[in-house]
């Protein structure tokens, strides 16, 4: 269960938002246009980083840049 630790992992990258217009899902609640946050894990399609809750959360690498 390597996710139970990634809040405490280093920071690997930070990235920018750059959308919030999600077709499927509600995102623009726990990302914010033009805030900077922190990369705690990525894979080919996503990017696991703290969003606005403080928490780690997944979501598609095209929110950001």
């Amino acid at each position: 269960m390597i996710h139970t630790n990634w809040a405490t992992k280093p920071t690997l990258d930070t990235v920018t938002c750059v959308s919030t217009d999600a077709k499927k899902f509600l995102v623009s609640n726990v990302l914010t246009v033009g805030k900077t946050y922190e990369v705690k894990n990525e894979t080919e399609e996503f990017l696991f980083v703290v969003d606005n809750t403080g928490k780690v959360g997944g979501y598609y690498k095209e929110y950001f840049q």
